[in-house]
């Protein structure tokens, strides 16, 4: 069981690292904490009632982590007239959330994986959309084949 806190605290380091390395609200100690907390919560409730007589329901725990990460996401979301900014480290806590149950499930592997990918996701998508962007400008669908195909960045800009 320790072993399953450990992977979830070191996975959750890494997306921390990541988003603590270009100063976001939520770094290092935030994803660690989140992760360790959903992994401990995911391994009380499959052996923590394990008694004869008692209901378990280890998917009911999982649901509340979810919607607790959720609020705590949410917090990390601002939005000013023209920005609007947090969202991708509130989509990084969520991640993270989910890394915790599934190493306290013992999925190992699919944690290992669903870290590396947001990981690549967070350091590298960021660079290739802007880079597309600034080549090709934004879609744009201005009705019925009438008007510009593209049209350049939006005013309102979004902060990862």
């Amino acid at each position: 069981m320790m072993a399953r806190l450990t992977l979830a605290l070191v996975l959750g380091g890494v997306i921390g690292y990541e988003r603590g390395s270009i100063d976001r609200p939520a770094g290092l100690r935030t994803h660690m904490l989140v992760a360790a907390g959903s992994a401990a919560f995911t391994v009380a409730s499959i052996y923590a009632f394990l008694g004869e007589g008692t209901v378990r329901d280890p998917g009911r725990i999982a649901a509340q982590i979810v919607t607790g990460v959720g609020f705590l996401g949410a917090g990390t979301i601002l939005r000013t007239s023209s920005t609007v900014s947090g969202l991708t480290t509130a989509a990084s806590v969520w991640l993270v959330a989910s890394i915790g149950l599934l190493a306290g499930a013992g999925l190992y592997w699919v944690a290992l994986f669903a870290t590396a990918g947001g990981f690549v996701t967070l350091r590298w998508a960021g660079h290739l959309q802007r880079r597309r962007l600034s080549r090709v400008g934004e879609p744009s669908i201005t009705g019925a084949g009438l008007g510009s195909a593209t049209r350049p960045a939006r005013e309102e800009t979004i902060v990862s």
